[in-house]
């Protein structure tokens, strides 16, 4: 192997480069589309957006806000969060549920709750599914959400945890997606 500028091994340490391969293959393929589509429904804190749109570029999802914000997208708290990774970003402002539903896929979403029945391990998740996940403080108002229904799905915690931050369970919630893709692929 070459040695770059500086006198380092060029290219990636071993075994890193069919890692990184597999998530730009399963993640960032512009020709099948993007991974998923993350759509947070009146989102309070800018930080957790901004970390939430820098695992979005780091999987090839689409980010989905949902008006009203508790922020605006140029407050520096929300760049900051999403360092330099911003600009690449796939981000997309709506004004509210209705008009959501005219531009997204016409695919149900998987609801995320800690009031659903349904564990996110059990969940078949497919490439482009729609992910949608409520306000900080409040979640999801209960005409979005049917805890009962299959597509409404939780991360297990244990009881002395109410919920988890938003940006982690989005980026759980990615990664699993992206861990089901992949081994489809295996298979194959």
């Amino acid at each position: 192997m070459q040695d770059d500028a500086h006198g380092r091994p060029a290219g990636p340490p071993h075994g890193l480069r069919g890692q990184e391969q597999r998530v730009a293959d399963a993640g960032a393929g512009a020709a099948a589309g993007p991974l998923a589509h993350v759509v947070l429904y009146q989102p309070e804190i800018p930080q957790n957006t901004g970390n939430i749109g820098r695992t979005c570029v780091a999987v090839g999802a689409h980010l989905w806000l949902v008006h009203p914000m508790g922020f605006r997208l140029e407050e520096k708290r929300i760049r900051r969060a999403g360092l330099d990774y911003w600009e690449h970003l796939h981000v997309r402002e709506v004004t509210g549920w209705e008009a959501l539903q005219a531009e997204l896929p016409a695919r149900p979403p998987w609801v995320f709750s800690r009031f659903a029945k349904r564990p996110l391990w059990s969940a078949s998740l497919q490439r482009g599914d729609v992910f949608l996940f409520g306000s900080e403080s409040r979640g999801l108002p209960a005409e979005l959400l049917d805890p009962e229904d299959p597509r409404a799905v939780r991360l297990p915690t244990l009881p002395e945890v109410r919920s988890l931050n938003l940006a982690t369970t989005v980026g759980i919630a990615l990664y699993e997606l992206l861990r089901q893709v992949e081994a489809r692929k295996g298979a194959e």
